[in-house]
């Protein structure tokens, strides 16, 4: 739906310094399309490279008008909240931004295609989590393919699975390996264009959605399969679809360097990592009945360390601690996970 000609403004009103604002981010930092600005009356007259750091640089302005006049011509709602809900003060700006033209990306869960069920041609409204059609239960197919599946496991939401998984995705494919890269969320699917929202997908059909999108992956060497939430939260249910519809080889575990408890619950504690790895290997096992992944490399996400001395020594640290190699994939690259990955 999203042409790569299209511009795009990226409405974030209070998140950027949030929990929630990792779409906006996402978007920011890996789409292909141009980002006009970001809308957020908060930190108006910044720049985004200042303000939050990104690689890219970005006006900040305050309204839907604003980014009018900057040629704006897709409005991206730049959250990802957990429960994923629109908040009310939104509407009104989404009101003002489809009636000036935009046509808007939508990755929530309320749906805004039956607010505007009729635009003028050539503007659009993209409902991002809604269940493609024709999806079957899984049947275990993907333990019979002979590529490497890659799965990118989490001790939290939020740590940076999407991120090491384009990361990893974008080295593989500058090394002239076959590489897929299967988006299971919001935020990839607007970058990639394709792929499959997991957490909108009933539960009978979830583990066959992510098998279909294995299995039309097959001709690759490698393919990397986003991952979501993580088995130590309780508000999680993704990933035992995504071990299954997948049935990975591999594995990489992504964390939040220093991190003990869950963000939003801090009081359920997060495992020893050595521990938390051996569950999931294990679950994707099941007693022996599928093949055992791997667990080949970490991907640490340093970003709140301002020191990059000291985001290398935590680095180091955990890969004393685990014996796997350990990197930050923005600070530092993923070669040394790729190479984990296609070694033996």
């Amino acid at each position: 739906m999203l042409r790569r000609d299209q511009k795009l403004a990226i409405y974030m009103e209070g998140a950027i310094f949030g929990y929630g604002g990792k779409m906006g981010f996402g978007i920011l930092r890996y789409s292909p399309n141009e980002v006009v600005c970001v809308i957020d009356s908060e930190t108006a007259g910044g720049d985004m490279a200042t303000v939050a750091g990104m690689p890219r640089s970005c006006p900040i302005v305050a309204s839907i008008d604003d980014a009018l006049a900057l040629g704006a011509q897709v409005l991206v709602l730049g959250i990802a909240p957990p429960g994923g809900l629109i908040p009310s003060a939104w509407y009104p700006v989404i009101d003002r931004a489809v009636e000036s033209g935009l046509s808007i990306i939508n990755g929530l869960h309320d749906l805004l295609g039956p607010r505007y069920p009729s635009v003028p041609q050539g503007q659009w409204v993209w409902d991002i989590r809604i269940e493609p059609a024709g999806l079957k239960p899984g049947t275990g197919a993907a333990a019979g393919l002979t590529n490497r599946r890659a799965l990118l496991i989490g001790t939290d939401m939020a740590v940076g699975k999407m991120t090491a998984g384009l990361e990893i995705y974008r080295t593989a494919r500058e090394r002239g390996i076959r590489t897929e890269f299967i988006a299971t969320g919001q935020i990839g699917i607007t970058i990639t264009g394709a792929g499959v929202p997991l957490d909108a997908i009933r539960v009978d059909f979830s583990t066959g959605a992510i098998e279909r999108e294995v299995m039309a992956a097959k001709e690759s060497d490698l393919v990397i399969v986003e991952g979501q939430g993580s088995l130590g939260h309780p508000g999680s249910t993704a990933n035992l679809p995504l071990l299954r519809g997948s049935m990975p080889t591999h594995l990489i575990l992504c964390h939040r360097a220093g991190q003990t408890g869950l963000t939003t619950l801090p009081h359920v504690k997060i495992p020893p990592l050595g521990d938390f790895i051996r569950l999931y290997e294990a679950l994707a096992e099941a007693c022996g009945t599928f093949i055992r992944p791997a667990t080949v490399g970490v991907a640490l996400n340093t970003a709140h360390i301002e020191d990059n001395a000291e985001a290398l020594a935590a680095c180091v640290a955990v890969e004393a601690e685990l014996g796997l190699p350990t990197v930050d994939p923005v600070r530092h690259g993923t070669g040394r996970l790729v190479d984990a990955l296609m070694a033996g």
